[in-house]
């Protein structure tokens, strides 16, 4: 096989690959042979077909199977020999192709365009300065999540009369004859748009029946048909006054701040006191907190990264045609407008793939599956589950993993928080305490 490859210019150049009767010959006559042991034609025994008569009637998709499987396996082993960095796939050139005639040629000529990025440098050195902040954790946020804790854990008990943030419930009645009558219907007055009629409640108490308008309270439709069991479009027009009879109330207390709580809140590992309690709250804050501070610090360091490298040149016509190759379904329209964005996340990883591999950084199992259990514990956390046993967290992070999407996401996360740890050892750090007011605005800027 015969393989040239032109002068790069512009980014673009052409591999062609010629094969001779010498390259394919013996891959066609094997593939012809296990034909022949398994056809099974009228007239001949199984595996008794004559060799002429097979290649007759399979010998031309043969010979096309097998220069395309040669054409991909010696290309692809020709980039790698020549350690040419490409981007996206090697592409069909048909210009640079001669027409085929697979009944009469012998010698058969691909040719193929590849592309490279330009040169660039995405290492960061000691001049280049970073932040790494620590959040400061004062008694206020241990305090507010104390109380979130109590709060979370609390119950429901009944009142005597209404105050705010009760729930009440009773028989909504519409003040017209044939008018609508909800039962145990459930009101909240202090979600109520209009703060006069949410106060026509204030003291009210069992058996007590209040006159207002639902559609004044919450000047929400969806609100109030939700109230009243009906479709949006049934209140469209309704502005009658009701009157609420109400059946019972009942308020939310929260937890007291003892060793129920404490068990509620850590299980079996639980604090023995108050001062234990509000040390482990503390240092839970902290954890998140540092979690926070390294996600501000990698935001910093990616923008260093891609400052550094700029906007390198890249072969953007190349790079269309690759992605039009490979997205059949994409109209055009679409490709213009994501385009730029897709040639930035390009820059990115690419500065990312020079990064790992001068740090000679590795991504292992066992870091995918330690983020996969992080990723698991902060989504029950979401729903107010702090402490679930490991076995369910694996359990569930193993689910996440099996999901191609989410697995590709969680393996760039963890290359690049390699990335950024890494920097910590290169460029200029400068440690800073920062409150955490003054950190969220830090980050909305």
């Amino acid at each position: 096989m015969q393989i040239n490859h032109s002068e790069i210019k512009d980014l673009t150049s052409v591999v062609t690959l010629t094969l001779t009767p010498a390259d394919y010959e013996e891959g066609v006559t094997k593939q012809l042979r296990q034909i022949r042991q398994k056809a099974d034609i009228p007239g001949f025994r199984k595996g008794m077909v004559p060799i002429g008569l097979i290649k007759k009637m399979y010998g031309k998709s043969v010979l096309a199977d097998v220069l395309n499987n040669m054409i991909a396996e010696q290309l692809t082993k020709y980039i790698e020999e020549q350690k040419l960095h490409i981007l996206g796939d090697p592409l069909p050139n048909d210009e640079l192709t001669p027409s085929m005639d697979l009944d009469n040629d012998t010698e058969f000529t691909f040719a193929f365009d590849i592309a490279v990025p330009a040169e660039f440098d995405a290492k960061l050195t000691a001049k280049n300065k970073l932040t790494h902040y620590t959040i400061t954790v004062d008694d206020k946020m241990v305090d507010n999540q104390v109380q979130s804790y109590a709060a979370r854990f609390g119950e429901y008990v009944d009142a005597d009369k209404v105050e705010e943030g009760d729930v009440i419930r009773g028989t909504l009645t519409e003040q017209k004859e044939g008018g609508i009558v909800k039962e145990n219907a459930i009101l909240n007055p202090q979600y109520m748009a209009d703060k006069k009629q949410a106060k026509l409640f204030n003291g009210a108490k069992a058996n007590d029946v209040i006159t207002f308008n639902p559609m004044k309270a919450y000047q929400n439709e969806t609100e109030v048909a939700s109230m009243l069991d009906l479709k949006k479009e049934d209140v469209k027009d309704l502005n009658s006054d009701f009157t609420f009879a109400i059946t019972s109330i009942t308020r939310h207390k929260d937890a007291a701040i003892d060793a129920e709580l404490f068990a509620k809140v850590y299980g079996a590992d639980a604090p023995k006191d108050e001062a234990e309690f509000r040390a482990r709250v503390k240092a839970e804050i902290e954890g998140n907190m540092a979690e926070d501070a390294k996600y501000k610090f990698g935001l910093d360091a990616k923008a260093a990264i891609l400052k550094k490298v700029g906007e390198f040149a890249l072969p953007e016509a190349f790079l269309r045609r690759w992605v039009e190759a490979t997205n059949k379904e994409m109209k055009k329209e679409d490709l213009d407008r994501d385009f730029p964005e897709m040639l930035n996340q390009l820059r990115w990883q690419l500065a990312k793939d020079q990064l790992m591999k001068e740090y000679e950084i590795k991504v292992e199992k066992e870091d995918v599956d330690a983020y996969a259990m992080e990723v698991a514990r902060m989504q029950f956390m979401q729903y107010g589950m702090m402490h679930v046993e490991e076995q369910y967290l694996k359990s569930f992070a193993d689910n996440i993993l099996k999901d191609e999407n989410q697995l590709r996401g969680i393996v760039e996360r963890v290359a690049e928080n390699k990335i950024y740890e890494h920097l910590k050892g290169v460029a200029k750090i400068e440690e800073k305490a920062i409150s955490y007011d003054d950190f969220g605005k830090l980050m909305k800027e």
